[in-house]
């Protein structure tokens, strides 16, 4: 069964090599002759624009294959363009503030140079700003030399505030727009004087100004540092920048006129303070305090200077 299952097998395989043949050299034959070529290419022409929208359809479809490759590949580019652009804002950021803080350093330390005072520089760690108070807590204290009733400057010589509280490493500096805080302000246009007081709203109040001296909006009111007498030194250096006169108020019926400014440190955005260590302000030590010598006393032990009472000229009689 096998050996003629393999003889017709080896017959369909001779006659179907033989068909094959025989259309071969049959094609080889007409395809010389003129008419069968003239066939052809007319086939080929009429199936010329069935090949060219085939082949355009391919190109269509590899340029479609190309285009999604090409957004793929731009999408990766554009999320990595983005993260960049953002470090390199973070970045620039960064960059601007470390030069912000350089001039803030710069300017406080060309302020040192100009003091004649000793002072320590220290920066604000907290700020108090409630109803009741405005004052800050800077990062150094005692361990440094600065002690309660020392003067806090910043940039520009501009005045800030008084330390309160002191401890080891830190302090707390009342500032000018606290409402306990009082300084003795002087016009530098006229050296005219008043009392300047603090107030919640960020705005100072320069009150009992005599109503003769003129004030004008612009002029600059620094520290007067008046000596009260009797051995008593003003709480603050003279020349501090307090502030900027922005408002005039004045009575035709009063003695004296009232003028605000405006703070000429920016109290509420402090970050970097001089602490003045060696002015001594206010009453002097106990020691030194000058003492009464009239009635018959006597020089008190060591160099404490007497008070001498001022007596006002006796009137002339009328003759």
């Amino acid at each position: 069964m096998t050996a003629i299952l393999a003889t017709k097998a080896a017959r369909r395989r001779g006659i179907v090599f033989t068909i094959l043949l025989v259309v071969t050299l049959l094609m080889m034959a007409f395809s010389s002759n003129p008419a069968v070529r003239e066939f052809q290419n007319a086939v080929g022409f009429a199936f010329r624009p069935i090949q060219g929208a085939l082949d355009g359809a391919a190109g269509s479809v590899a340029s479609v294959a190309a285009a999604i490759v090409e957004i793929d590949r731009l999408r990766v580019d554009n999320t990595a363009l983005r993260a960049e652009n953002e470090r390199l804002t973070t970045e620039a950021a960064r960059l601007e503030e470390v030069r912000r803080e350089n001039d803030s350093l710069t300017a406080l330390l060309q302020l040192r140079a100009g003091f004649d005072f000793k002072t320590a520089a220290a920066t604000v760690i907290a700020r108090e700003s409630s109803e009741f108070r405005r004052l800050v807590v800077l990062d150094k204290g005692s361990d440094d030399g600065i002690a309660v009733g020392d003067v806090a400057v910043a940039a520009g010589g501009a005045l800030a505030g008084r330390v309160v509280e002191v401890g080891p490493d830190s302090a707390k500096v009342v500032l000018l727009t606290d409402a306990e805080s009082t300084v003795i302000g002087q016009l530098t246009t006229n050296a005219a004087t008043g009392e300047v007081v603090g107030q919640l709203g960020g705005v100072l109040i320069m009150r009992q100004i005599d109503s003769s001296d003129v004030v004008a909006v612009g002029d600059e009111v620094v520290t007067a540092g008046i000596e009260l007498g009797i051995g008593v030194r003003s709480p603050y250096p003279k020349g501090l920048l307090v502030g900027q006169v922005v408002d005039v108020r004045r009575d035709a019926n009063s003695v004296v006129q009232t003028a605000y400014l405006r703070p000429a440190a920016p109290l509420d955005r402090l970050e970097y303070l001089l602490v003045i260590t060696d002015y001594q302000g206010g009453l002097p030590p106990i020691e030194q305090q000058p003492v009464d010598c009239g009635n018959g006393g006597t020089l008190p032990q060591g160099e404490q200077p007497c008070l001498v009472p001022s007596v006002a000229p006796a009137a002339s009689p009328k003759p």
